[in-house]
């Protein structure tokens, strides 16, 4: 049984202005909210156990799901003030095994990885964290990384010499191992990407990533968010 961890606890400032009372993850996508269509996706795959980190107005989420949908279990973990993408895995890894990988994802973003090809690969190299990839050419909204032939992340921060500009989908398989230093406990206020991450590197923990060409949006934007109808359809 494969656990997930779903970061939903954004406040979602960017897209307050057209979804203005309802969390990210609950923002209505082809009249259901997009967290469905996340939860029906990863399903498929096995997954029936979520833990949800949740903050802004959490008890939207709470009250449309439960702790049952469509069979999996769901379970929450509520951050009383906002802590962070790192502060919410923190506290939902509390949730889940000490022994097996989890999966975890950002609650809005959706990316259609083969979680099988995922896992394999994260298995033959005993990464920590092994991250999907995907290509892009938006500079200016996806941080590019270093990667070297064989997938292993070298830095998070794209050479300038780079022509293939690979960039972090938010899908990650995580060694449960990963989080056993004690720089940063649960309670704490604290960034994956800009604290814990590079933390993690810098001691030698095991980055590694694997590039899929599935369909990904992520509707923190406008923008986007309007494109993800027609990008779910497909």
């Amino acid at each position: 049984m494969i656990t997930a961890v779903i970061l939903a606890g954004g406040l979602g400032t960017r897209l307050r202005s057209v979804v203005p009372d309802l969390p990210k993850p609950m923002a209505p996508v082809s009249g259901r909210p997009f967290l469905e269509h996340q939860l029906d996706y990863w399903m498929k795959y096995g997954v029936s156990h979520f833990v949800l980190s949740v903050c802004y107005r959490y008890q939207a989420i709470i009250d449309h799901f439960g702790n049952n949908y469509k069979g999996a279990d769901l379970e929450y973990v509520i951050e009383k003030t906002p802590l962070g993408t790192g502060g919410g895995l923190l506290l939902a890894a509390e949730k889940i095994s000490k022994f097996e990988p989890f999966l975890l994802l950002n609650g809005d973003t959706y990316f259609a990885i083969d979680l099988k090809a995922l896992i394999d690969f994260a298995h033959l190299h005993d990464t920590d964290w092994c991250f999907s990839l995907f290509h892009t050419d938006q500079e200016d909204r996806y941080l590019g990384i270093d990667i070297s032939e064989q997938g292993i992340i070298t830095s998070f921060k794209l050479s300038a010499n780079r022509p293939k500009r690979l960039a972090n989908g938010g899908v990650y398989l995580v060694n449960p191992r990963a989080l056993n230093y004690k720089k940063y406990l649960p309670g704490d206020k604290v960034s994956l990407e800009d604290d814990i991450f590079p933390t993690s590197l810098a001691i030698g923990q095991r980055f590694m990533g694997l590039e899929f060409q599935g369909a990904f949006i992520d509707i923190g934007v406008p923008e986007d968010y309007y494109r993800a109808s027609d990008i779910l359809a497909k």
